[in-house]
Formats: C-alpha cells, structure tokens, sequence
C-alpha cells in the first residue's frame, strides 16, 4: 500500500512538473533547425516563419545556438535578416560570445553540447500581423563551421504592453 501511495506521489510530482516547464505561455514561437552534420556552411541559410498575431505586446527575440566543443572559435558573426508581412527587410550584422577568454563554453548542457541563448532584440513589437521571416547565416570566414547542431529562434512576450 505504501509502495503504491509513494508511487502515485512520484507520477504526480514529475506531471506537475512538466505541466509547470512545457506550459510557458509568455513564447509565442520557439523553432529549430537542424545543421546537417554538425557542420554550418556559410550557404546554409535557416530560415524561421513565425506567424504573429499580437501588435500590441512588447517581445524579446533569442536567436538559439546548440554547438559542441569542436566549434574552433569563441566567437560567431551572423546576418540576421529580418522581413515584415508587406516585404520590408531589415539586416543586421551581430557578434555573440560562446566561449569565454579561456575557452570555457557559455550557455547550459552537460558534457560536451552547450545550448546558448543569444538575445538578438530587447521590447520590441510587431508593427504588423502576419507571417515574418527571419533568415539567419554564419558571417565567419571559415566557410564550414563545425560543432554547431541546431540554430533555433524563439519569440517570448515580455508581458508589456506598447504605448
């Protein structure tokens, strides 16, 4: 009996928690993209389509990277190219830090894959409704990047309203 009340306790607690982490309801779109052979050549664009629906909430943006300890830099340039529903393109040349001046990966994971959450656009909003597109590439000069696995993008509300 006990067994079985300390069971049921267990499966309780674990769905509690997964209800708690999978139901964030401030990311209104969170995607990845697989990078074939762990390898991010400079022609390999990722492209994102989110649809967004809300113009008045302010939103952060987070440009998603998941590399491994093969990736030779600490650093890594992108062209983030961003166009609105009615075709307007805006691009943008970032730098992020992966690594610290000792190598030392940033970001969360265990063993040799780190996910790095890069903050690409702080209380923005959308301006229109529909489907944006956000086109990322590698701006190194080495042409192949090795020890990257996924780009991804997400969109959090930050529960702001614009004025």
């Amino acid at each position: 009996m006990i067994k079985r009340t300390i069971k049921q306790f267990k499966y309780l607690f674990l769905l509690s928690i997964f209800l708690t982490v999978g139901c964030d309801k401030s990311i209104i779109y969170s995607e990845f993209i697989k990078i074939p052979d762990e390898t991010w050549s400079s022609g390999n664009v990722t492209v994102f389509s989110p649809e967004i629906t809300d113009t008045t909430t302010l939103n952060n943006i987070f440009i998603t990277l998941r590399s491994d300890v093969e990736y030779p830099f600490q650093n890594i340039w992108l062209f983030i190219t961003t166009k609105s529903p009615s075709g307007k393109k805006i691009t943008d040349t970032v730098e992020y830090l992966l690594a610290d001046a000792h190598g030392r990966r940033y970001g969360r994971g265990f063993g040799n894959l780190r996910e790095t959450d890069l903050r690409f656009r702080e209380k923005i909003f959308f301006p229109e409704k529909g489907i944006y597109t956000f086109t990322i590439r590698h701006g190194m000069r080495t042409t192949d990047l090795k020890g990257i696995h996924d780009v991804g993008l997400r969109i959090e509300k930050t529960g702001m309203v614009k004025n």
